[in-house]
């Protein structure tokens, strides 16, 4: 599967957010601000992940009905992946 810019880019600034955390964690910043950026990283990775599975839906529905798979099972996986990535 092929994965746009947009997506790319946001995986860049998680990357960027946690050398951030890394350099906050080697200057000893309080734990709540550590905790902060935690949480920031970790909404970002959720979001993206919703990207990827938003973005990618239509196609892969198009591709499994031409497999002779049904639209419904394709969707039910797409929400499994969602939950599993809570």
């Amino acid at each position: 599967m092929k994965y746009n810019s947009n997506v790319k880019n946001r995986m860049k600034r998680v990357e960027g957010q946690i050398r951030g955390l890394l350099k906050m964690m080697e200057d000893e910043k309080d734990c709540r601000d550590i905790v902060t950026q935690m949480s920031a990283v970790r909404s970002a990775i959720d979001r993206t992940a919703a990207l990827i599975v938003s973005t990618n839906l239509e196609q892969c529905i198009r591709e499994e009905k031409e497999n002779g798979e049904s639209s419904e099972e394709i969707i039910q996986e797409a929400v499994q992946l969602l939950v599993k990535s809570r």
